[in-house]
């Protein structure tokens, strides 16, 4: 049999199929801008301060102007009774008129409310140090002066408040001077000796975070004096360690972990400067999730991308949540196995749709940076800690 075709039908045909893929890839590109221009840059992955429009904002909550309609009684100024008052004064009032000259006659008296503040104080002290004899050691042992440190003219409360208003909020030595009465080569030498005795703390502080069995980190975009950069945050239970750098590389985050081999898990999203962390890793799920979820805004008529967010979304929330229920080891354990294992089945279940191929081939290529949460119940599955830190 000679089978005949119709070359002009065979294009015709090509064309229509070229146009129809056209048309499916220039929609999905207008519902990823309509989401940007409504939800932010990042999409669902916008910082919700940055969000354009919140998507539960009313038409007419987004046209309503801030502050008080025109005819609205104010509150006022709250007056603060005698008990809550740091101070009760009582400000008395001339004998005699000072208009006329004639003698006043007294009519009670008002209360008025006023906050104020009592400027810095700096006092000079005399300590006599007690000094006692132990004829059993034959030492004398001496009363440690409280609140100064050895050979220190300064109290800890003052170098305190010099530190912070000089590092923290950037004021002057000069000004801090003319405040506090201390010479200005005074307060530089007092810095001084402070930066030699917390000299070795940011290490330790480091070596702390690198020991933790669960440490987090993360990173974002932060300007300083109008300058782009990145805030890194490394956080573990009580430690949180910030980076400002110019930088996103991986050098940021190999010096903080180093590049010894580390007991515990990091916890981090899937950003590359963190793949060649020394430990286990284990990806957040919370990033996937936003992910999963945004397929279904991508392809809203794809019966296919919608039976997989409906399977897959749930079960990666069941695995977030699952941490803060009051269970106990066993009963997590057994939970944990029964969500890894329905997690497994979506992923590694045969999909035609590029989008859910995408998602998919994430678990299958980090097969060992997805389960650690199942199990250790002190492994969270999502990155919510770093997040919030930073």
């Amino acid at each position: 049999m000679v089978w005949r075709y119709c070359p002009k039908c065979l294009e015709k045909e090509r064309r229509i199929a070229e146009l129809e893929e056209e048309n499916k890839r220039l929609k999905a590109k207008l519902r990823h801008q309509e989401r940007t221009a409504s939800g932010g840059y990042f999409g669902s992955s916008t910082p919700s301060s940055k969000v354009p429009i919140k998507p539960d904002a009313l038409s007419e909550r987004q046209a309503r102007r801030g502050g008080a309609k025109k005819g609205h009684k104010g509150h006022g100024r709250q007056a603060i009774s005698e008990e809550e008052a740091d101070k009760v004064e009582k400000v008395l009032a001339e004998d005699v008129c000072p208009e006329c000259g004639g003698r006043l006659e007294r009519k009670g008296s008002r209360s008025r409310t006023v906050i104020d503040c009592v400027p810095l104080k700096v006092e000079k002290r005399v300590y006599h140090i007690e000094r006692k004899w132990c004829p059993h050691c034959r030492r004398v042992i001496e009363a440690r002066t409280p609140g100064v440190l050895p050979k220190s003219q300064y109290g800890n409360r003052l170098l305190t408040h010099i530190a912070i208003e000089h590092y923290v909020n950037g004021r002057t030595l000069g000004q801090i001077e003319a405040e506090t009465g201390a010479g200005c080569g005074s307060l530089i030498d007092s810095m001084h000796q402070l930066a030699k005795r917390f000299g070795g703390i940011p290490e330790r502080i480091i070596k702390g975070y690198r020991r933790s069995s669960v440490k987090h980190a993360d990173e974002t975009g932060w300007r300083t004096d109008g300058q782009n950069g990145y805030a890194w945050l490394f956080c573990a239970n009580k430690t949180s360690i910030f980076r400002f750098r110019r930088s996103r590389s991986s050098a940021v985050p190999k010096k903080a972990l180093g590049t010894k081999k580390l007991p515990g898990v990091l916890v981090v999203d899937r950003y590359g400067a963190y793949n060649k962390a020394p430990c286990a890793i284990q990806y957040c799920y919370a990033h996937l999730l936003r992910d999963v979820r945004d397929l279904e805004k991508d392809f809203p008529d794809n019966s296919e991308v919608k039976s997989f967010v409906e399977s897959l979304a749930p079960l990666l929330a069941g695995a977030m949540n699952l941490r803060s229920l009051p269970v106990s080891k066993k009963e997590f354990k057994h939970r944990a196995a029964q969500i890894k294992r329905q997690i497994l089945q979506v992923v590694k279940r045969q999909a035609k749709h590029p989008a859910i191929q995408y998602i998919q081939d994430i678990f299958r290529t980090h097969s060992d940076r997805m389960y650690h949460w199942a199990r250790d119940q002190n492994i969270p599955a999502d990155n919510n800690y770093a997040e919030r830190e930073l």
